[in-house]
């Protein structure tokens, strides 16, 4: 039987009188990529804001890996085990890439502001172990020999996967990504692929926002679609593919 990790039951988020998400409900179980699909507007990354407390909903039950996260906020989250990416990329420009991932490990750091005045031995080799790490997660993602490049001189699929390494810093227990293969060429978008699996049978289960229908459903192990803020279905990408309303609200409108 699946364990579960992440359940949600009856969010609603308003904003004004725009009703972002309605009633929606879902549960994650540990290892597997389960998938957002819908519509622009459909409320994806409005859910994923959501479940990483950058927003707070107004109603409806959070729970992950036991934990009441309802209404929690967002350094919270992290330390609970959720990591994201964001849909446009947001990387400390000026930092080299090695850097970029030792920030994503600062949740998990000890030694804290007098450690890092007092410069103990304790604190020396806790920086040497993010250090490592971060160059460990660099060679995982597959962009080691850009460790000490600036950011923002980073090829944009190199942008997306240092992202990825920076999150996975975090030590998350769910990794949310919001459109990673945005922008991608085929390769590109293949190699992806390759690494969201890596990174389930590493052990991290994957939440995925993404417009390339044919990627998520050969990816996720189940799919939800949102409409205007609903969920109007949830199942194995066949049973997906082939449900109506689906076919209308989403599948339909992308080959017309």
């Amino acid at each position: 039987m699946a364990e579960v990790l992440l359940k949600i039951d009856g969010i609603h988020k308003r904003f004004g009188g725009l009703h972002a998400l309605n009633n929606v409900s879902l549960t994650i179980n540990k290892g597997e990529i389960y998938g957002l699909i819908g519509p622009n507007g459909a409320g994806k990354t409005t859910l994923f804001n959501v479940l990483t407390g950058l927003y707070v909903p107004d109603e409806g039950k959070f729970e992950f890996d036991g934990q009441n996260l309802f209404q929690k906020k967002p350094h919270i989250v992290v330390s609970a085990g959720i990591a994201r990416t964001f849909q446009n990329i947001r990387l400390f420009a000026e930092m080299t890439a090695l850097e970029n991932v030792m920030v994503g490990r600062h949740i998990r750091s000890k030694a804290g502001a007098l450690g890092a005045v007092l410069r103990d031995r304790r604190t020396r080799e806790e920086e040497q172990s993010i250090h490592d790490k971060a160059l460990e997660l660099l060679e995982y993602v597959g962009i080691a020999d850009v460790a000490e490049e600036r950011a923002r001189n980073l090829s944009y699929g190199h942008q997306r996967r240092l992202e990825i390494a920076r999150a996975l810093a975090t030590e998350p227990k769910l990794l949310a990504l919001d459109e990673p293969a945005a922008g991608m060429n085929p390769k590109e978008t293949d190699d992806l692929k390759q690494l969201m699996d890596k990174i389930r049978h590493s052990g991290v289960t994957v939440l995925l926002i993404e417009h390339d229908v044919k990627l998520m459903m050969g990816l996720c192990d189940r799919i939800a679609v949102l409409d205007y803020g609903k969920k109007i279905a949830e199942g194995v990408p066949d049973e997906v593919r082939k449900n109506p309303k689906v076919i209308e609200a989403y599948l339909g409108a992308a080959h017309s």
